[in-house]
């Protein structure tokens, strides 16, 4: 007797995924990296919008990071409040990676449901 479970090995951040079928039942894990930039994101917005810092040059210096990176990840903010919600609980789509939100998406809550 053998069975067939239709899965797929990806490698993802240095390690290897399981990828299951769109209508699999089993649970997939929050991407870590994704919900630390997420809260990295949140972070940096609250400490901006508190007046700690002036300007983002000024935050990212002290983080020790690049300006231009700093400001691609804080883009992560103006995610629909649904789309955080699922990245949080794991239930983004598979191809939604770290690199893929970092790309420009509009900002528009119902038009980023659709890309």
């Amino acid at each position: 007797m053998s069975v067939h479970i239709p899965i797929t090995l990806r490698k993802h951040g240095g390690r290897k995924e399981i990828i299951f079928p769109d209508d699999a039942t089993a649970r997939r894990k929050p991407d870590n990296t994704l919900v630390k930039a997420l809260a990295r994101a949140f972070r940096w917005k609250r400490m901006l919008e508190s007046g700690e810092f002036a300007t983002i040059a000024e935050l990212a210096e002290r983080e020790g990071i690049a300006p231009s990176y700093m400001t691609r990840v804080m883009r992560l903010t103006l995610l629909a409040p649904d789309i955080v919600e699922a990245i949080l609980d794991g239930k983004q789509g598979q191809e939604v990676t770290l690199a893929r939100a970092l790309e420009p998406f509009p900002v528009e809550w119902e038009k980023q449901r659709i890309i």
